[in-house]
């Protein structure tokens, strides 16, 4: 599915609940922390990523899509296409580099 058709799915799922009045960028920021805690807390107590069940998969790709169904109304409020600054993005990450401690 194409960027501009979920986006507009996701604009009248919303339009037609009446939310659009609740969905300011401070609100769906915090949305969005909750979320990811949602995605954290499938992982909590576990050692590694081996220890995730069928079922604890499948709840973290359901988690996964309310991260990024938040992004996306985020996007939306700004007028960018996420795929757009995604891309941005790792150009500025092409000219950086990381050291880490061994």
């Amino acid at each position: 599915m194409e960027y501009k058709d979920i986006i507009q799915e996701l604009i009248e799922f919303r339009n037609d609940r009446g939310w659009n009045q609740y969905h300011t960028l401070i609100s769906l920021s915090r949305a969005l922390g909750i979320e990811a805690s949602e995605v954290e807390k499938i992982f909590l107590w576990k050692k590694d990523d081996n220890s995730l069940s069928s079922k604890e998969k499948d709840n973290l790709k359901l988690e996964l899509a309310d991260v990024l169904i938040y992004c996306y109304y985020m996007c939306d409020k700004l007028q960018v296409n996420p795929n757009d600054i995604i891309q941005e993005k790792i150009n500025i990450n092409k000219g950086r580099s990381w050291k880490f401690d061994k």
